[in-house]
């Protein structure tokens, strides 16, 4: 039986064939951008309610649903037939707009925390199964289509890149404006306008714009998050009477909570920063009260002496009183107020998120935090940290981060662990370029009993200040700790000048030490005999006074022997080794082959045991999609296939695993790749996956024409392999020349880098469904499961790489991929061959 004849005019109504091929393009269109936005939203809401490891788990639950409504359609097919392509997708789109909404809620009210339990593990089933049941449909109504509109595959699958890309779009603006339960909301209402296109009957259409009528009424009134909105995340419920104010957008979701007197911003329910309860003007340079106008001693503010200069980051204020500051991150205010209070006139804020400078700081929470951010000394700026240093004419005494980690997923989701390139090599180098010549950097991290992140930040900073002063690397650092490193979480500030400190400046540093008793100096460049040395057994004396190279350039120059320095690097507990822009995992400090002796041991509850689980449930989200693949994709087919006859080889099916795989491979890593150029995580989202997909849906539309036997297809192929290795090389230089550029040009020029490679991938994909169906081989559902299982191992494979390897040899690994689809070409030859 001839399946496309199910959709012929005489079952569809008295439409014209080309006015049903326009609406199944649209209404493919509307399903996708539902889609893609409900995964997207799903990276957001998965990082406020788990942890932003999570992310990659609405990627790998995207897919593999997809994938099992593919396997279902396939196997299902002759009970499928019983309706037509559009009834089906009034039926489907209409039952999914109301499961997504009881997916939402479903999330939202699963206490899932991080401990390692039984319990624990069966509630994060539930939820990951329970969220892949709207791309189950969806896969459905695609593979469906797509095998019954195989002369039209190539515009519809553009059609439904197109609905992607404008999903992409949307996210960040919906994000910032309704927030991320109501961008899922949003999700059911363009699958229940889908659900109206698809209708030929009036009954049909007049609930779908019921339906998609309430959900309008819905998000209208759930503006304020009153009745959608987290109501347990890591495992607490967070509908607390303490919690004054709370609110969304694509980087976090961010809430002010009052505890006990005091204030705090909370981001996606886990980072914290107090906001500031002082006005500078009312302490004199002592650090005491000055009287009010009336006499009175000040009734709120802190003793900033007290409570401010005794923490570790205050030694940057004491060596540089007075000094123009650059502060990356400045949250709440700490670092702010602290310059402010000690004397400085010029103190530059940069913080990312929009929410906590602009809504809290300088909007409802202005009075609380006496305007500290509208200060006249005070210039706050939105942006991207290290793109707004990079870009910056400015030359400063010191530039601060203290504990700037997000612990968070962007809008970015699983696609861009986007803080870490605050941390590289290149980095710091940057940073280093904008200091005043007795500038020096300031950076707090925490630290454990074997220290790793604050020894990290050593490790990123003597290879940048190799390239000026090699010889003399052990005279560019301070180290203090608040507290001793006997126990986990303490803050450990790291002083890196760009000259050398003097002896002035370290006798300013030790004073202010042995007056604030809880601080502790753990390095001091000082010349003299080794036994007076203070601490001189601790990990970092050890690492900034060997001599020798590093990593890299022993890497570089094979034929040199392992210094002293590169061999303490080696033999580390723990990887402190240094990290670049290619590879800028910055926090995975565990060695691989020690992430499940360091989970099970349960050790570094804080910081560090969300770095063990991190890199544990890569892994483990690797395990299950493995295991779900096989069970919902590979072994029905299988078993299927066994009582089927197969018209054609299996190598056809192993090309759409290669088309899969290399394009979740190279999307992720070019994200990644232009994060730091367009300047904001979100950006690299929603600029390179919009392009990607646009290109790709053009390129497929014109697959048709450009491409008449499918033999052709390795033209594309070859050039896309070539591409990708070109671009190794070239996007490093090319980015990073043209880094000052506008915004607008950097738009055009992603553009010029992307749409090209983009255009070329949209073709493998259509150019296949079309040779299986010309070649009367009805596996198309089957292809469309397989290319999705691919990208499902590829999307969490790809992070695995990058971390290990670097984002070039993910790039790499994606040509390899495309080479092999060309090489499988040839199998959509043969039964063609041997029937004529």
């Amino acid at each position: 039986m001839n399946v496309s004849t199910l959709d012929s005019p005489l079952q569809a109504g008295t439409q014209s064939p080309a006015i049903n091929r326009n609406r199944t393009m649209v209404a493919i269109a509307l399903v996708s951008f539902a889609s893609l936005l409900l995964e997207l939203a799903l990276t957001r809401l998965f990082s406020v309610v788990l942890f932003y490891h999570f992310a990659f788990l609405a990627i790998s639950v995207a897919l593999l649903g997809l994938g099992a409504g593919g396997v279902f359609a396939h196997i299902e097919r002759d009970w499928l037939s019983k309706w037509n392509s559009r009834q089906l997708g009034v039926r489907i789109c209409i039952a999914n707009a109301i499961l997504t909404l009881l997916v939402l809620e479903d999330i939202l009210h699963l206490p899932i925390s991080m401990d390692l339990t039984l319990a624990n593990f069966g509630r994060l089933t539930v939820l990951y199964l329970a969220a892949a049941i709207p791309f189950f449909f969806t896969g459905l109504l695609f593979s469906i289509v797509f095998a019954r509109e195989a002369k039209g595959i190539g515009s519809i699958y553009a059609s439904d890149l197109l609905g992607g890309a404008l999903a992409c779009m949307a996210v960040v603006p919906l994000l910032n404006t309704i927030g991320g339960p109501n961008a899922i909301v949003c999700s059911s209402l363009m699958m229940a306008i889908a659900a109206a296109v698809w209708a030929e009957e009036k009954r049909s259409r007049m609930i779908a714009l019921c339906l998609s009528a309430a959900f309008v009424v819905l998000i209208a009134a759930n503006h304020s998050g009153k009745l959608i909105d987290i109501v347990y995340a890591k495992g607490v419920r967070r509908d607390q009477p303490w919690m004054l104010f709370a609110k969304w957008n694509a980087i976090s979701r961010v809430e002010v909570d009052k505890i006990g007197e005091s204030k705090y911003i909370v981001i996606d329910a886990d980072a914290s920063t107090a906001i500031m309860n002082a006005d500078p003007k009312n302490w004199d340079v002592n650090g005491e009260p000055r009287p009010k106008d009336n006499g009175n001693p000040p009734t709120l503010g802190y003793n900033w002496k007290k409570d401010l200069m005794s923490a570790a980051p205050a030694v940057a204020n004491v060596l540089r009183p007075n000094g123009k500051f650059a502060i990356i991150g400045p949250g709440g205010g700490v670092d702010v107020l602290r310059a402010v209070a000690n004397g400085s006139k010029d103190v530059t804020g940069i913080e990312i998120n929009p929410i906590i400078a602009d809504t809290i700081m300088r909007g409802n929470h202005a009075d609380y935090s006496y305007h500290l951010y509208e200060r006249p000394e005070v210039h706050m700026n939105v942006a991207d940290g290290r793109s707004w240093i990079r870009n910056s004419k400015d030359q400063y005494d010191v530039i601060q981060m203290t504990l700037v980690d997000t612990w968070a997923s962007t809008a970015a989701g699983a696609f861009a662990l986007s803080e870490n390139n605050l941390y590289t090599v290149e980095a710091f180098a940057e940073y280093f370029q904008h200091l005043k010549p007795d500038g020096f950097i300031a950076i707090t991290r925490w630290e454990f009993k074997e220290p790793r992140e604050a020894l990290r930040v050593v490790s990123q900073e003597m290879e940048a200040i190799s390239a000026t002063d090699p010889k003399n690397l052990d005279q560019h650092f301070i180290v203090v700790s608040d507290g001793d490193l006997n126990v986990d979480g303490r803050p450990v500030l790291v002083l890196a000048k760009k000259n050398r400190f003097t002896e002035e400046e370290i006798r300013a540093v030790r004073y202010h030490v042995t007056v604030n008793d809880n601080l502790k100096l753990i390095y001091v460049p000082e010349q003299i005999e080794e036994s007076k040395r203070p601490n001189h057994s601790n990990a970092f004396y050890e690492l900034i006074t060997q001599r020798g190279d590093t990593f890299k350039q022993i890497f570089d120059k094979p034929g040199l022997e392992w210094s002293p320095r590169s061999i303490f690097l080696r033999d580390y507990p723990y990887n402190i080794t240094p990290v670049y822009d290619k590879n800028p995992f910055f926090f995975f400090t565990l060695k691989t082959k020690d992430v499940m002796r360091n989970v099970l041991a349960g050790t570094g509850r804080g910081m560090d045991w969300r770095i063990n689980l991190g890199v544990t449930v890569l892994f483990m989200v690797l395990a299950i999609s493995v295991v779900a693949v096989l069970a919902f994709l590979v072994l029905p087919l299988a078993m299927r296939s066994r009582s089927k006859h197969r018209p054609g080889p299996s190598s056809r099916l192993f090309y759409f695993i290669a088309v899969g795989l290399g394009f979740i491979l190279v999307e992720i890593a070019l994200i990644q790749r232009f994060v730091l150029f367009l300047g904001h995580p979100t950006y690299a989202l929603t600029v390179v996956v919009f392009l990607m997909l646009l290109s790709s849906g053009v390129g497929s539309f014109v697959s048709r024409s450009w491409l008449k036997r499918t033999s052709s297809v390795r033209v594309p192929l070859l050039a896309i392999a070539a591409a990708i290795v070109a671009y190794v090389f070239l996007l490093p230089v090319a980015l990073s020349s043209l880094i000052g550029a506008a915004f607008g040009l950097k738009v055009a020029i992603s553009a010029a880098l992307i749409v090209p490679l983009g255009f070329a991938m949209g073709m493998p994909f259509p150019t296949g469904l079309r040779a299986l169906s010309e070649l009367d081989d009805n596996r198309v559902e089957w292809a469309w499961a397989m290319n999705a299982a691919a990208s499902v191992l590829g999307s969490v494979s790809a992070m695995i790489i990058a971390i290990h390897f670097g984002l070039n040899v993910t790039l790499v690994c994606g040509a390899i991929a495309y080479l092999l689809a060309m090489l499988l070409v040839g199998s959509f030859r043969q039964q063609f061959a041997s029937s004529t």
